[in-house]
């Protein structure tokens, strides 16, 4: 497929609390065509359709033929059966975190992608969120990390457990910051509003020995998005949503004769769900690979996966012993 000399046709499958966005961005970039849209929900996917002045079609199967590339923004149980089908008929996929909600899934749209040479980004929004990407050139050996990510408890379909949902979102930056296996996970878990879930705690230790503190929860009064990053020489403080970041750093040759400074960085707040989209896009134009890859979801997914383990069995200690009756 050769997007470079005319305009990129897009489908987006799922239109609601996160799609209906992705509609706004990809109407915004120059060169893309959105052909169209599909949601379950006929009256939802209706409206916006109309106020786009975009077709609308129930079944995403009729962009296939159509379309250069889509995202998808359902909910993750749909994910592998939704993007197999794109990649096996030649098309360009982002999909939302996570990438699917198995290992064997996610390989399988690994392995479809990587054979026809198809893009395949899946949705790690805060790898785009200028904070983080100040952090290059600042990290050298973490030690110790702690992240927060806290909020109500969402406005919208909920299918997975507060690790897909959120926690994820950490579990990617984490690896990304830490160069090293993991060598030991410990989780503590409790559900109080679904019937998965909601509250979590893990504790990462990487074999280089750095040690992960990372907390979600969707069941918070206020909404808090924060990681802070330890190592010798430095304390680092990122709060996503404001797009901010403090560095703290020593500076001296000893115990004696040293000072801690703040290093101010100079971060221009930027809408980066365009950015992610529009990095997409570029992918699929030029043929180059995206910015987060499909191996990229797999990772994250996995170490998900051993948390939900840990925490299972920590659960199930909990009603062994009384403490917890769900």
């Amino acid at each position: 497929m050769n997007t470079t000399d005319r305009k990129i046709k897009v489908g987006i499958i799922g239109v609601g609390y996160l799609g209906k966005y992705h509609l706004e961005k990809y109407l915004g970039i120059q060169g893309v065509d959105v052909v169209g849209i599909c949601d379950t929900n006929r009256e939802t996917g209706k409206r916006i359709a109309e106020e786009n002045g975009i077709p609308y079609t129930g079944d995403y199967r009729e962009f296939i033929g159509t379309v250069d590339a889509v995202s998808i923004v359902v909910p993750t149980v749909h994910h592998h059966r939704v993007a197999i089908d794109f990649l096996n008929a030649g098309v360009d996929v982002f999909v939302e975190k996570p990438i699917t909600t198995s290992l064997d899934e996610a390989q399988s749209l690994i392995d479809t992608a990587e054979s026809r040479g198809l893009v395949l980004q899946v949705g790690h929004l805060e790898r785009f969120n200028p904070a983080v990407l100040a952090l290059n050139g600042t990290m050298r050996e973490p030690m110790f990390i702690e992240s927060h990510r806290l909020s109500p408890f969402p406005d919208r379909s909920v299918d997975i457990d507060v690790i897909l949902d959120l926690m994820i979102h950490d579990i990617d930056i984490i690896l990304n910051i830490v160069k090293s296996p993991i060598r030991h996970i410990d989780a503590v878990g409790v559900p109080i509003i679904t019937d998965q879930v909601d509250i979590v705690n893990a504790r990462l230790n990487f074999e280089s020995g750095c040690v992960a503190n990372v907390t979600a929860s969707r069941v918070s009064l206020e909404k808090m998005r924060k990681i802070r990053i330890f190592q010798s020489d430095a304390y680092i403080s990122i709060d996503y949503a404001a797009q901010k970041i403090e560095v703290y750093k020593r500076i001296g040759d000893g115990k004696d004769h040293f000072s801690i400074v703040k290093q101010d960085m100079d971060i221009s707040p930027s809408d980066y769900l365009g950015d992610e989209i529009r990095s997409f896009v570029e992918a699929v134009r030029t043929r180059g690979t995206p910015s987060v890859t499909g191996r990229d979801g797999k990772r994250a997914l996995e170490v998900a996966m051993l948390i939900r383990e840990r925490l299972e069995e920590s659960m199930t200690r909990l009603r062994e012993k009384g403490i917890l009756t769900q």
